[in-house]
């Protein structure tokens, strides 16, 4: 009893020691991020950034080592700082020789992101539908969430959680008769009402195909979206961006990214390589003329500047993580195993084991 007590204390020691040394590591090794703001700019035709120096010192600059001033930032950003410039009369008639307008440039802009922390998380089995065209300029949320079962789909009432039969037969035999297979493999949306127009759900069945569903004035709305041959699509994201060029964003089996186009519904491929969402996080920053793409992983940042209108890749910039002598130094003292419970790619809590490269 002594030699298994013994035993099972040094086994815990050792345990404890192999979850708590690689954590001491990473505290002691930590370093505050000091990435600049970085965009792409169709003036000049590089990427600008924002943030300090090798020195410490403050500055905007591009790829070349170009200084800028703010007044001279903004104008070589002028969708980025149209406001600033309409404040200053300073906003131009012109972009890249396009005639453009102010409201035109504002329409136009967007922000998107995705993390791995959201995708590696436990999925929603019930959804509200907005009413897409209620008249009314400020979006309401239902009364009743819908849940796509092995043979239906079924409108639950919040208050009474009775099955509204025939707004669920309604719905279900719309889906029928568009070629849904149920149950469904993959379900998308924005349930919120804080946006400015609803899109619905994009949905894959569980035969892979794509559909897209909304509600409008009380009648189901549903589309099946062909998918060229050879493309099958793992997750997807309903856009709702203010121009309405775009339904929603996706990404196939072999990590190629898409943009899906509202009135031709074509997949239009993003050329950016490797986006793998469950490791990789990804924000975009767009305008009318162009996409700044940033692709974050263990690794390095890859930025991409994207061309708005074919989604073709105009140039890229790739930012290595940083070498760290001092956590060299450290690394070669820690075990070889390490033990994790938590993953900042992942919502999910349980025991992680992996070797130390």
């Amino acid at each position: 009893m002594v030699k298994f007590s013994k035993l099972f204390f040094y086994l815990t020691v050792a345990l404890i020691f192999i979850w708590q040394l690689p954590w001491c590591y990473s505290f002691f090794t930590a370093k505050a991020s000091q990435k600049p703001f970085t965009l792409y700019s169709c003036v000049v035709d590089d990427f600008v950034m924002s943030g300090k120096d090798n020195t410490g010192k403050f500055c905007k600059t591009d790829l070349h080592g170009n200084l800028y001033t703010d007044h001279q930032f903004d104008s070589i950003l002028p969708c980025f700082y149209s406001r600033q410039l309409l404040a200053d009369d300073r906003f131009p008639e012109t972009i890249k020789e396009i005639p453009v307008t102010y409201r035109e440039v504002q329409s136009s802009l967007f922000t998107f992101r995705s993390t791995p922390y959201g995708i590696n998380a436990p999925k929603l089995s019930i959804f509200p539908l907005l009413e897409s065209m209620s008249g009314r300029v400020d979006l309401k949320m239902p009364d009743d969430v819908f849940r796509i079962t092995n043979k239906a789909i079924e409108f639950v009432d919040a208050e009474t959680n009775s099955v509204n039969i025939d707004k669920s037969a309604m719905f279900t035999d719309m889906l029928d008769t568009k070629g849904f297979r149920f149950p469904a493999s993959y379900i998308a949306g924005n349930p919120t009402s804080k946006k400015e127009y609803d899109e619905g759900y994009l949905i894959l069945d569980n035969d892979g195909k794509l559909f897209h569903l909304k509600q409008t004035k009380g009648r189901p709305y549903v589309r099946h979206i062909p998918l060229p041959d050879g493309i099958v699509l793992k997750y997807l994201y309903v856009t709702e961006f203010r121009d309405k060029n775009l339904i929603g964003l996706v990404t196939d089996t072999n990590n190629n990214f898409y943009a899906l186009k509202s009135k031709s519904c074509e997949l239009a491929r993003i050329d950016i390589k490797g986006f793998d969402p469950e490791t990789s996080a990804i924000t975009i920053i767009g305008n009318m003329f162009d996409w700044t793409v940033r692709v974050t992983s263990a690794s390095d940042d890859i930025y991409y500047a994207i061309d708005a209108t074919d989604f073709s890749c105009i140039t890229t910039y790739n930012v290595p993580s940083p070498d760290d002598s001092f956590a060299d130094v450290l690394s070669a003292l820690i075990p070889p195993v390490k033990i994790h419970f938590n993953d900042g790619n992942s919502k999910y809590v349980f025991p992680r084991i992996r070797l130390l490269q």
